[in-house]
């Protein structure tokens, strides 16, 4: 027994062997278990019109588009799968049995493309695998759907791609810089059955924040609070949609001016803040991006209130500058003018011009959201970067101040204070919609929804 994409032994190399009767009296006496008649997937009656457009961009070219493969962990333990953004977007499918497999667009005339999808069907239950694969075998990771019920789901043709019936397309098969390019740069524009799962992961995080805040006085007690915030959001993740989108940001006190702080291994104290950046990825792969800096204590100090109130302003103008038409980057420039402005205002900065305000601010304010967090990244810089906005973008507004504890050119008490706010918003006719308004960003809103949700636990 070999799995037909690697060519490996599908049984571990510490298994029994079996005997020949035993394989013979594993494979009969299975009733049936069809899966039920209405398993069209929510997505399938978008992702036609989103094939078309590939296949316009296209003509005449076989289009390959692996979901990707299992990465190994640990030894004989796996990576959880998560399919290729542009995989899902195209097919609807997102769970972690889509591991191996391809769709490939073949030429069909001149102008479009017929859809094949290669898939790892059910195991007939005959050849062993079943049992024996612990890669792939259902009673080792689940039941896969068999041919037509994947055809069902999809609306797309379906073949076997280990049966030899069909070319296949490769296990090894990769998708080029252009065609990648391509796909994202189709991917800027949402259609309203994304911006409507981008709006349900919102809400879901939305509903972690509040977890974390009831939380509090637990994760105050416990010597790594930081992870102890962590699993809490993750809770709610897990409970609601597929896990969190990326890797959850909790930064108490200093940690908070590492921008990508994931180890969350340290304690809470609650003179500082907490700056939590977490966001819910639904079943469907849509990923919400929030970030909120808490005071640990349920009340700003005069200082980070002072540092708070110009990150907010610096967001404020970001926002305010979204448009269709209106350059991608304006936003940053606009968030990026007021913090210069108020850095220069506290005697940090001689002047707000130059980029000297960069020391502080480290990175861009923001990017767009969908299936991948920093979602469209492979998108030429003519297309996002340095193109303009449209309706039905969706994007994060998130400036931040990173005043680093060691950094001497800052006053004593500003050193080690890291503010970001982070909100996610689609682009409308008449500006952008705010997606996540149900929660607070008011330094006085947030103290007052902080104590709401501590009184009420």
């Amino acid at each position: 027994m070999h799995d037909p994409l690697t060519g490996a032994p599908r049984t571990a190399g510490h298994d029994l062997p079996v005997s020949p009767e035993f394989e013979v009296f594993m494979a009969g006496g299975w009733a049936p278990t069809p899966l039920p008649a209405d398993i069209r997937s929510a997505a399938a009656d978008f992702t036609p019109a989103r094939r078309a457009r590939l296949s316009a961009r296209f003509p005449g070219e076989r289009l390959i588009i692996p979901a990707g493969e299992l990465k190994v962990r640990s030894n004989d333990c796996d990576h959880r799968f998560r399919p290729y953004s542009a995989y899902a977007w195209l097919t609807g499918l997102t769970g972690e049995e889509q591991a191996g497999h391809v769709l490939v667009l073949e030429p069909d005339g001149p102008h479009r493309h017929e859809a094949v999808l290669y898939v790892r069907p059910r195991s007939p239950r005959t050849d062993g695998g079943f049992y024996r694969d612990r890669r792939y075998g259902e009673f080792w990771v689940g039941r896969r759907p068999d041919l037509d019920e994947t055809a069902r789901m999809t609306g797309i043709r379906c073949a076997d791609i280990g049966d030899g019936a069909e070319p296949p397309p490769g296990r090894d098969a990769t998708v080029d810089a252009e065609l990648r390019a391509a796909l994202s740069e189709l991917r800027l524009i949402k259609d309203a059955w994304e911006v409507g799962q981008l709006q349900l992961a919102v809400d879901h995080t939305v509903a972690g924040f509040e977890d974390v805040v009831r939380a509090l006085p637990r994760a105050l007690a416990h010597p790594r609070g930081e992870r102890w915030i962590e699993g809490v959001f993750g809770l709610r993740a897990r409970a609601e949609g597929n896990g969190t989108g990326y890797e959850t940001i909790v930064a108490s006190g200093a940690h908070a001016c590492v921008l990508h702080w994931i180890r969350n291994d340290g304690p809470l104290d609650a003179r500082r803040l907490l700056l939590l950046d977490a966001g819910v990825e639904t079943d469907s792969l849509y990923t919400a991006d929030i970030t909120r800096t808490l005071p640990l204590s349920g009340r700003y100090s005069p200082v980070q209130r002072q540092v708070y109130d110009l990150v907010l302003a610096a967001q404020d103008a970001g926002i305010a500058a979204l448009r269709p038409g209106a350059s991608f980057r304006d936003f940053h420039r606009a968030a990026m003018r007021v913090i210069a402005e108020g850095l220069t205002e506290w005697g940090v900065l001689k002047s707000p011009e130059g980029d000297f305000h960069r020391r502080y601010t480290l990175c861009s304010s923001g990017h767009m959201l969908g299936l991948d967090v920093h979602d469209c990244a492979q998108a030429r810089a003519e297309t996002y970067l340095d193109g303009v906005l449209a309706e039905g973008q969706v994007l994060t507004v998130e400036p931040g101040l990173y005043l680093q504890a060691d950094d001497e050119t800052l006053p004593d008490e500003l050193r080690g204070i890291g503010v970001r706010i982070e909100d996610d918003l689609v682009i409308t006719a008449e500006g952008a919609r705010l997606m996540s308004g149900a929660l607070p960003r008011t330094p006085d809103a947030i103290e007052a929804w902080m104590g709401e949700l501590i009184e009420s636990r």
